[in-house]
C-alpha cells in the first residue's frame, strides 16, 4: 500500500485573493481544508501519523482558476517554511538526486 496524499490550491468562493489547500489522504479518502500553510502542515503531520510518518508522495496540483500572484505568494511562503524545517532538523526536506 502506497500512502499518497494530494494536495490541491484552490480560490475561495467569489475570490481572487483568498485560497486554500484541499488535503486528500488517498488511503481512506480523508480529505481536510486547510486555510494556510501551516494549517496545511499540521494536518500532512497528523495524517502522516496513521502511517507511522512513513508517506510515499505528495501529488500537488491547482485549480486552473488560481492565478500566477497568488501561486508566487505561496512558493514564496513554502520556501520559507521548508528553510525553518530544514534548520530545525538539520537535514533536507527535498531529495535534490535525480
Amino acid at each position: 500500500m502506497s500512502v499518497i496524499f494530494e494536495s490541491t490550491i484552490k480560490m475561495a468562493a467569489g475570490s481572487n485573493e483568498d485560497w486554500y489547500i484541499e488535503l486528500k489522504d488517498t488511503v481512506d479518502d480523508r480529505v481536510e481544508i486547510c486555510a494556510d500553510l501551516s494549517e496545511y502542515s499540521k494536518k500532512v503531520e497528523e495524517f502522516g501519523a496513521d502511517y507511522g510518518g512513513n508517506i510515499d508522495e505528495v501529488k500537488w496540483m491547482k485549480d486552473d482558476n488560481v492565478p500566477l500572484p497568488v501561486m508566487d505568494s505561496i512558493r514564496f511562503e513554502m520556501s520559507k517554511l521548508q528553510k525553518e524545517i530544514e534548520e530545525e532538523t538539520g537535514k533536507p526536506l527535498v531529495n535534490k538526486e535525480s
